[in-house]
Parts: structure tokens; C-alpha cells; sequence
């Protein structure tokens, strides 16, 4: 009997993707509806032990996270939502969030904002469009969910030349091979 997790890697674009021969593998698009609806989708076609959110995201310049530090989500907030009577934040498992530290002790445990537009965020010293989306409809769906993020930017940078890419990217690939092995030791989560 195989009880090695069976692990649901997404990212916003096929440039974030980092995945194995032995994870499922989903592109959910850009910003929060795009994200929401096509893990919803895939979420509904085949159900993993584990999801994992994994991108590219600005940090606000007072925060001291530069690219291309390593966050992991402690909570995924909505930001663009301003009523009180639906859910705005949802937190991964504490045993996953402990896997993930152990991954990647270096990086900064923190909430990280959603907002379908740069700057859109606030209360969060991490900012991305899509983390709130994919572990909502993994909670729906029953599933464990977590949010990893590679700084590439300050929010406040308005020059996206001056935004850190390829390092950001460099970064998620050597991470997310690590919080996998994580997930899939014994007892890693």
C-alpha cells in the first residue's frame, strides 16, 4: 500500500510551476477568480492529500524581505473583499505550516495579502494575487493546503524592470524539491 501523499502543485503560470514526476500539476491562471475557479475545477476531478501553492510575490519595503526571500504562508488574507460576512482569510494546517519551516528554515513565516491588482493589498507585509483563491477551494474541497512565495519585488516598486524575476524563480526551484521531500518523509506531514 503506497501511503505517500499524493501532492497538487499550483501556480499562477507555467513559469511558477515547479513540479516532479511524482506531484499532480496545475497552471490556475492569474489573480483570484482565474485561481479560484480552476482549482475548484481540478480539485472536483481528482482530489490529492495535499496542495501546495507555490509563486512569485511582492513585499512591502518596510518588511526588510528582499529577493529573493522565502515565504511561507501563515494565512492567506483577501484583501479585495470588504464585507464581513464571508470568509477572508484561511490558514493552512499547523502540521503543514511545521513541515514547511522544517523545509525551509530560512524562510519568513508571515500572511500573505490577495488582490487582483499590484498594491491592492494592505495589514500584509507579502502581497499576491492568487494564494487566497487556491487554498479557499482546497478548504472546500476538504483538502490541506499552503501557500510558499518567492519575493521578486517591493510592492512599492512601480518600475517592473527593476522587479527580480529570474531570481525569485531560481529561488521556488530550489524549494519547492525540498518541502515535497518534506512532505513525503514519514513523518513530514
Amino acid at each position: 500500500m503506497n501511503t505517500t501523499p499524493k501532492v497538487l502543485v499550483v501556480a499562477a503560470t507555467a513559469r511558477e510551476l515547479i513540479a516532479d514526476a511524482d506531484t499532480l500539476a496545475l497552471v490556475c491562471g492569474v489573480g483570484p477568480v482565474e485561481a479560484a475557479a480552476t482549482t475548484a475545477a481540478a480539485l472536483a476531478r481528482r482530489v490529492p492529500s495535499i496542495v501546495l501553492h507555490i509563486g512569485l510575490a511582492g513585499a512591502r519595503r518596510h518588511s526588510d524581505l528582499r529577493p529573493p526571500a522565502l515565504v511561507i504562508g501563515r494565512e492567506a488574507r483577501y484583501c479585495d473583499l470588504v464585507c464581513d460576512w464571508a470568509p477572508r482569510v484561511v490558514s493552512p494546517p499547523q502540521a503543514l505550516v511545521a513541515a514547511a519551516q522544517r523545509a525551509l528554515p530560512e524562510a519568513r513565516l508571515a500572511s500573505i495579502g490577495t488582490s487582483a491588482r499590484v498594491g491592492g493589498t494592505s495589514g500584509c507585509e507579502v502581497e499576491a494575487m492568487e494564494g487566497f483563491a487556491v487554498l479557499r477551494a482546497a478548504a472546500l474541497a476538504g483538502v490541506p493546503a499552503i501557500e510558499i512565495r518567492a519575493v521578486s519585488n517591493e510592492i512599492e516598486e512601480d518600475d517592473r524592470s527593476r522587479w527580480r524575476f529570474e531570481e525569485a524563480l531560481a529561488a521556488l526551484a530550489v524549494a519547492v524539491p525540498r518541502i515535497l521531500a518534506e512532505m513525503r518523509a514519514p513523518n513530514g506531514f
